[in-house]
Parts: C-alpha cells; structure tokens; sequence
C-alpha cells in the first residue's frame, strides 16, 4: 500500500492531546508536514517539539479557540494566506458535556454546533481551494459512535454529531470529482481526557467506585477493553493516504465491536 505522505501539508486539529496528538505524531511518521491547531500556546510548543523529533522539521501550530468559529475562521485563513493551503484537514474536537437531553438548554445544542459543525464547515472551506488546486485533498472528521448508535447521557453530543456526519456526507459528494475525499472516524471509548471526565461524573452520580464505573463500560465492548489514541489515529491515517483514494463518504468505526448495526 501506499501510505507516503511527503510533503503533503496536514492541518490537525485539537491536536494537543488525545487522537487528536496521536494523529499528528502518526501522519508525521508517515512524511506529512503537520501543523497542529489548538487554544493553548504552551501546550502546542510542547507537542511541536515533541514531533520535531519524528521529522525534518519542527512542526508549525496556530492558535484558536474552537468557541470562537470566526477566529479559527481567520487565524488559518491568514495562515494559508502567508504559507500555502494544505492537502489534509483533520477536524477533531473535544466533544460537549454529557447529560441528559431532556436537561440540554437550548444554548448548550447552539454552542455545540458552532464548535463542530461550523468550525468544520469554515475550515474546509478555506482548505478546499487548496486541495483543488494541488490535487489532492482529504478531508476527515472525527465525531464518534453516536453517529451510528446514540449513546446514553450524551444527548447534545449525539444531535451534533449527526449533524456532522450529514454534513460530511454531503460534502463528500459535492468534491468528489476534483480528487478530496471527505471521511469520519467514529471513536468507541478511548482512553483520552474526555472519557476520564465521562468515568468520573458517572462515580459522582452514581456513587460507584472508579473501578466499577470502568468494568460496567468495558463490559458492552466485545474486546473488553478501552482503545488507545494511537489506534484511532492509525484509521486517520490511513484514511489521509493515497492508499485510500477511493474510499468516500463513509463512517470508518474504531470501537472494538461495540456499536450494534453495521
């Protein structure tokens, strides 16, 4: 298979922890030219030099706040315009607070959206010229099982998502002829800071003990266990190759059996 990613620029997102840092340090390995994208500038200094050791580069990093679409709007806008448009695009956010969604205020539903669907839509927009231009373009989403399969006491997060994944869908059809690809990676229970959170307001409500909370949730994954980051980002970056030029408008799921329908 080809899996060489030289010089194709990646743009990754929420790329300080979690799938998020494990897909960069995976797409670097594989050649690509990553520039990471997060709110904290420390934080994205750190990642920076921790993957400069992987390429030929210190990778680069903009600062924006997924909060704010306009600013992640105009902070890559100005980016591309001094630097170039890139080839790869991984949109990956921390997803909204659980809960139920009969307790979801309304802004909670209008927040979660400007943090996901708009922030995609506005960072595909200004990558797809680009990607035109060059090519080559791949455009890959990563929202979550509940795109398939709602899942309990995520209710704002489960309406956003699929609207994500319809939109992504949609888009998927409409650049399919100029060579982009427009895929979602959907996470099972991964071992990153928002399924800590997850694990811990479940022992608040419930008054169970850490490791209770954490054998009652592996117990509906078939392989009994949680995935680790790197896993998910393998299916990233398999999905950012050539090898997966062909491969389009589809929901690529990393859960370890646990979601019920095809």
């Amino acid at each position: 298979m080809n899996l060489d990613l030289t010089n194709k620029k990646t743009l990754v997102c929420g790329s300080t922890q979690g799938i998020g840092k494990a897909a960069a340090k995976e797409l670097c390995l594989l050649g690509a030219k990553v520039v990471l994208l997060a709110r904290n500038e420390q934080k994205l200094k750190t990642v920076a030099a921790e993957l400069s050791t992987l390429s030929k580069s210190v990778p680069d990093y903009i600062v924006a706040d997924f909060s704010a679409p306009e600013n992640v709007r105009q902070q890559v806008h100005e980016y591309i315009n001094k630097n170039g448009g890139f080839n790869i695009l991984i949109n990956n956010a921390g997803g909204p607070p659980a809960g139920n969604i009969t307790d979801a205020t309304a802004e909670s539903f209008i927040q979660a959206f400007k943090e996901h669907l708009i922030c995609n839509h506005y960072l595909a927009q200004e990558c797809i010229a680009g990607m035109k231009e060059m090519g080559y373009g791949r455009i890959i989403n990563v929202i979550s099982t509940s795109v398939k399969q709602p899942i309990k006491g995520l209710g704002v997060s489960n309406t956003i998502r699929a609207a994500v994944g319809n939109w992504s869908k949609t888009m998927s059809i409409e650049l399919a002829p100029f060579g982009i690809t427009v895929n979602n990676v959907l996470p099972g229970a991964t071992l990153t800071s928002r399924l800590e959170q997850i694990i811990a307001d479940k022992v608040q409500k419930t008054g169970k003990t850490e490791k209770e909370v954490v054998e009652s949730l592996t117990t509906e994954i078939p392989a009994k266990r949680f995935a680790n980051p790197e896993e998910t980002a393998a299916a990233i970056a398999f999905l950012a190759s050539p090898a997966a030029g062909y491969i389009n408008g589809t929901n690529v799921v990393v859960d370890g059996g646990r979601t019920a329908c095809l």
